[in-house]
């Protein structure tokens, strides 16, 4: 998420200096090599030190520990955002590790992403046409959302505002609930004994419904954890449903079949234009 930031905003030509900051030295020289980032160092106080923006691209449980390490040294202006899938858990860490929440902090979260992870799987055109949201609180600086929006925009990314909760709700189910029926499915799979053989014949249908249980454990875990309370609503609503057609194909109800894939379709073929 952050390498394909940074090379994007170069081409824009809207940045001077990246700062590349991450646990794996071997991730960091890639990220050199493809010139995704100018610099790099595993020491987060070094990586903030005089940045005009702090982008933090991290799981969404790293976020308030992340925070108390670079507190004192972050430049008094510095804008800090992020990219976590979860707004209310990371919001409560930033005030945690900062005692409040800082004026120049703006929640953020594109709407884009792969399967994939790390620098390699970097490029440039993650974000065109791509939805991001920013959940501004009472507090921040309309100068820190100016900045923030903008940058996004010279990306090619269309910038929308929501409430923190309003945003947790929304992604619990169009985007988590989606990630772990992939993930679930394909665990269930994989533990039965002809696992083998149900991968080998799988089809284009169930490699594309389960791409996404490709997608990073950590992060993915720390999603869970911290959009709980949004993730089970989404998923009591989905049971019901999900007994509903399994009561229709038990009950041989052809009529109640069609209505809900007739229905699904639609919806499905609208949302797709």
């Amino acid at each position: 998420m952050g390498g394909s930031l940074a090379l994007a905003l170069r081409e824009a030509g809207y940045v001077r200096q990246v700062t590349g900051c991450g646990r794996s030295q071997e991730n960091l020289e890639s990220a050199l090599k493809l010139k995704i980032i100018d610099s790099a160092t595993t020491d987060p106080a070094k990586a903030v030190a005089g940045a005009d923006v702090v982008l933090l691209a991290v799981p969404v449980g790293n976020i308030g520990a992340l925070c108390k390490i670079i507190r004192p040294y972050l430049d008094q202006n510095a804008v800090l955002t992020d990219v976590g899938s979860v707004k209310a858990d990371v919001v409560m860490q930033v005030e945690e590790a900062f005692g409040e929440i800082p004026a120049n902090f703006v929640p953020g979260h594109p709407i884009a992403g792969t399967e994939k992870s790390g620098a390699k799987a970097a490029f440039s055109d993650l974000y065109k046409n791509r939805k991001v949201i920013l959940t501004p609180l009472p507090k921040t600086s309309p100068d820190a959302i100016k900045q923030v929006q903008t940058m996004w925009e010279k990306v090619g990314a269309e910038v929308e505002q929501m409430s923190v909760a309003h945003h947790d709700k929304i992604l619990a189910a169009t985007s988590h609930l989606p990630h772990l029926l992939a993930f679930g499915l394909v665990d269930s799979l994989a533990r039965q004994k002809d696992y083998e053989e149900i991968f080998c014949y799988a089809a284009s249908g169930f490699r594309d419904f389960t791409r996404i249980a490709s997608s990073d454990p950590v992060m993915w875990r720390d999603i869970c954890i911290h959009n709980r309370s949004a993730i089970l609503q989404a998923m009591d609503r989905y049971q019901i449903d999900l007994d509903r057609l399994r009561q229709a194909i038990e009950s041989g109800d052809d009529d109640a079949l069609l209505e809900i894939f007739s229905r699904a379709k639609a919806a499905r073929d609208e949302f797709a234009q």
